[in-house]
């Protein structure tokens, strides 16, 4: 008696599947930035960024040009989660206060990113992809603090100087994003926040 082959396996599954180019560039990116928070910038090799993306070693070179190239575009995607991130936070808190929180908030805030965040600063000396990306991005975010510290300083009537403001609360909030990362038990995520907070209300007044 014959038996019917169950539809699953009536044909042999494709070796490979076929993806988008964008589709493609995106998921070297994401393991890229999984090897990254695994084992750092000596994590970042295309062996293993390309076992991760289950894509072959000339896709790299295809997507990207190089892998400095690939690198440079984990900053970038880094830089849009964060912000997007900000945006979000915003949408909940406006202003200066909504932007502080979301530096803090657990999507951006946690051992993982920093892990990550280590491993790309530590390559900016070295690479010249890595440095320009990193200009831009720091160039638009210094432009948003500043934009948010003018706001809330022209709503309080009160003059300060919010290019150096911004310059110094980018510093401060990398600051407590290592001292955080190093040990949470020395300073939790309330209190780099609250330190933040203290920051600005110095020189604005309230926040919260």
């Amino acid at each position: 008696m014959m038996t019917e082959t169950p539809p699953e396996r009536s044909a042999a599954a494709p070796r490979f599947r076929r993806y988008s180019g964008e589709t493609r560039a995106a998921m070297l990116v994401e393991a890229g930035l999984i090897c990254l928070a695994r084992g750092g910038i000596t994590a970042f090799t295309v062996d293993n960024i390309c076992r991760e993306a289950g894509a072959s070693r000339g896709l790299i070179t295809h997507h990207f040009g190089s892998k400095d190239r690939l690198l440079a575009a984990c900053y970038a995607a880094m830089y849009d989660r964060m912000s997007a991130s900000f945006s979000a936070a915003e949408q909940e808190t406006p202003g200066l206060a909504g932007l502080i929180e979301a530096n803090f908030a657990p999507e951006v805030f946690n051992a993982e990113s920093l892990r990550v965040w280590l491993a790309l600063w530590g390559e900016i000396a070295t690479s010249e992809a890595l440095r320009s990306e990193h200009r831009a991005r720091y160039q638009d975010y210094l432009f948003r603090m500043s934009r948010a510290i003018s706001d809330a300083a022209d709503a309080r009537s009160t003059r300060v100087n919010a290019h150096e403001l911004a310059v110094l609360f980018i510093a401060l909030s990398d600051g407590l994003w290592l001292e955080h990362g190093i040990d949470p038990t020395m300073l939790s995520r309330e209190a780099a926040r609250a330190a933040c907070f203290a920051f600005f209300e110095k020189s604005l007044g309230p926040l919260r």
